[in-house]
Formats: C-alpha cells, sequence, structure tokens
C-alpha cells in the first residue's frame, strides 16, 4: 500500500466522522437538557416547528409539511406525532377538504411547553463554548454541506 491510500482512510480525517462524533456529543447534551421537559431529541424538534409554524392556535400544519422542515419521511414522522399525541401535547385529525391530508394542531399543554423550553438553546450554547458567531458561521457551513449532498 502507499503512504496516500493509506491516509485517505484515516480516521481522524474523516468529515463524517467528525460530523458523527459531534452529533453524539451533541446529543448528549440535547438529552440531558431535554429530560426535564420528557422530550426526546426528535420530538424536541417536531415541536420547535410547530411552535414556530403557528400551529399553537392559528392554522395546523399538515404531517406532510412537518416532514419537510425536518427532512423525515412521514413512515419516520408518524411515530413520532403518536406519541406527542399520547403525551397530550398535540392533536392530529384528517382535514375536512382532504381526508388524505393529516393536519396537527399544538393542545394547550403543548404550547404552554414552549416556555420551559426557551432556555434550551441558549443551555447549548453555552454547553459549546463557541461565541455566538462561530456557531452562525458552523450552522451556515453544515447547511451549505447538507444541500450540496442532496
Amino acid at each position: 500500500m502507499n503512504n496516500d491510500t493509506d491516509t485517505l482512510l484515516k480516521l481522524d480525517l474523516q468529515v463524517c466522522f467528525a460530523l458523527y462524533s459531534t452529533n453524539l456529543a451533541m446529543a448528549k447534551v440535547y438529552r440531558k437538557l431535554l429530560r426535564e421537559l420528557d422530550l426526546t431529541y426528535p420530538q424536541y424538534l417536531v415541536m420547535m416547528v410547530l411552535w414556530e409554524e403557528g400551529a399553537d392556535g392559528g392554522d395546523p400544519l399538515s404531517v406532510s409539511r412537518i416532514g419537510e422542515r425536518l427532512f423525515l419521511d412521514s413512515a419516520t414522522l408518524t411515530p413520532l406525532l403518536k406519541r406527542l399525541e399520547s403525551a397530550g401535547l398535540l392533536a392530529r385529525r384528517r382535514a375536512a377538504e382532504d381526508e388524505r391530508r393529516v393536519d396537527v394542531r399544538l393542545t394547550d399543554q403543548g404550547r404552554a411547553l414552549r416556555e420551559r423550553a426557551e432556555a434550551i438553546p441558549e443551555a447549548v450554547a453555552c454547553a459549546s463554548q463557541c461565541e455566538p458567531e462561530e456557531l452562525a458561521a458552523l450552522k451556515a457551513q453544515l447547511d451549505d454541506l447538507r444541500q450540496k449532498l442532496q
């Protein structure tokens, strides 16, 4: 084997491993913070979409729209929504005008959880020990990489 080939397969030189291991560390931070809200990280993401897109009293949000925002298909998303519905945080209903579409709306309990969740982004930023500008630049690079990979 030549040295160039050996270098290509070094674990510490792989972007994918840097992303993977960072994701594990980030998940550990979130797991601790979300335990207080009794949410998993994927459930937290669903709740953030619902809070952001106004499903807390305005128009309901379709399951397909939530999936678009989270890059998830309905087969992955449906079990998450069922667990959140069982926990009393949201309600799912078939749309009257199109029974194929399932709409999601936050319950009072789901809306109330937002206030408790507002401290999480700052806690994660503190755990990262990065300046806001560093985090913004990193996020932009990751968004760009995701877009290129798609």
